[in-house]
């Protein structure tokens, strides 16, 4: 409104996070068992995001730049953290294989275009600038280094959505995406040297790929509605599958799947439970490299103790709606082959979420 730009709009996002999430206590550095901790240099005051957006042609055409977030644009749902664990909530894990993929709560400059050609339908691609270090404190502490100096390539994700509304009435919701990103940054093989062969057995250095590339597929769908005048009540399904580049990424592929049921108990119209399941598989590629250097009795990869293969959580919460704007969340997690390693035991967690609003 200062400025006099019609549709114009800026954000700003910060942060204040510490400490790091309770699974490393069994070995596992796959899928954090919260969301709340690390990637945010332990300060009181983390900057997330910084960008403005223009709203064009009644909203049909969107243009944003700045300091943004690829994966809360790309692949992203603000159903995930219904749940807590980091193989679902935030965004699958699976999706941010890559560390230059810039997503909460760190993000490089970055552009974006998105468009609707109908009011179901939208088309978005953009350019986020791949910076080395984003969730690491040496470069990225407080998320305030804005000099671009760590810029070593580029990332380019394309989605197209269809959002319809179905039922009689056409009162329920859904969301399916299918996308892709590639990534324009020199990343080391998982497996083999310049010659091809196994960088363990000869002693190389793994060969360096210019590009690399990772795809979704992504859909939510409300089923039923319990109560007319409120729309979230009912029950929602999600499901979704990741491939990764099987050269480059340690997780080739996530499938994770979900129930949201809200208002089922109508003396309690706003409590919700919920119910998350995913599978992650480890690439050949990785497997291959971890045998290798097992036999040589070599120092192990991405902090495993034995061959990673695959990993599955599990997740059942009931969300407590205690009152207005404060909700108390219990949760219970279960690790399967944790750091998708045989030889570590299954783990059980239980916690809690709180969250507060103030109006």
């Amino acid at each position: 409104m200062l400025a006099g730009l019609k549709g114009l709009a800026t954000h700003m996002i910060t942060t204040g996070r510490y400490g790091t999430t309770a699974n490393r206590m069994f070995g596992d550095w796959l899928n954090h068992s919260s969301e709340d901790y690390g990637g945010a240099g332990n300060v009181a005051v983390h900057l997330v995001m910084l960008y403005a957006e223009e709203n064009l042609f009644g909203n049909r055409l969107a243009i944003a730049g700045g300091r943004m977030a690829e994966l809360s644009d790309f692949a992203a749902s603000e159903l995930f953290c219904n749940f807590m664990n980091g193989s679902i909530c935030g965004r699958p894990k699976g999706i941010s294989d890559s560390s230059y993929y810039p997503g909460y709560p760190a993000a490089t400059w970055a552009f974006r275009l998105r468009g609707r050609p109908t009011r179901d339908v939208y088309v978005q691609t953009g350019v986020y600038f791949a910076e080395d270090g984003i969730y690491q404190v040496a470069q990225h502490r407080t998320g305030f280094k804005f000099n671009g100096a760590n810029i070593v390539g580029h990332v380019v994700p394309v989605e197209v959505g269809w959002e319809p509304k179905t039922g009689r009435s056409h009162s329920l919701p859904g969301h399916y995406k299918i996308g892709a990103a590639l990534q324009d940054v020199s990343v080391a093989d998982t497996y083999r040297d310049n010659m091809g062969k196994p960088y363990v057995l000869t002693g190389a250095q793994p060969a360096r790929r210019q590009y690399s590339w990772s795809s979704w597929l992504m859909m939510d769908q409300q089923l039923l509605r319990y109560r007319k005048r409120q729309k979230n009540s009912g029950i929602t399904a999600l499901g979704g599958l990741i491939y990764n580049d099987p050269h480059t990424a340690l997780r080739d592929y996530e499938i994770y799947g979900a129930l949201i049921n809200r208002g089922f108990w109508r003396n309690r119209p706003y409590d919700t439970i919920g119910i998350a399941f995913s599978y992650t598989h480890i690439a050949k590629n990785v497997q291959k490299t971890e045998a290798l250097l097992q036999s040589q009795n070599q120092t192990m990869i991405n902090h495993a103790t034995g061959i990673q293969r695959h990993t599955s959580v599990l997740e059942v919460n009931y969300a407590i709606h205690v009152m207005r704007g404060v909700i108390f969340q219990p949760v219970f997690e279960y690790y399967f082959r944790p750091n998708g390693q045989g030889n570590l035991p299954d783990a059980a967690m239980l916690g809690f979420k709180s969250h507060i609003e103030i109006f």
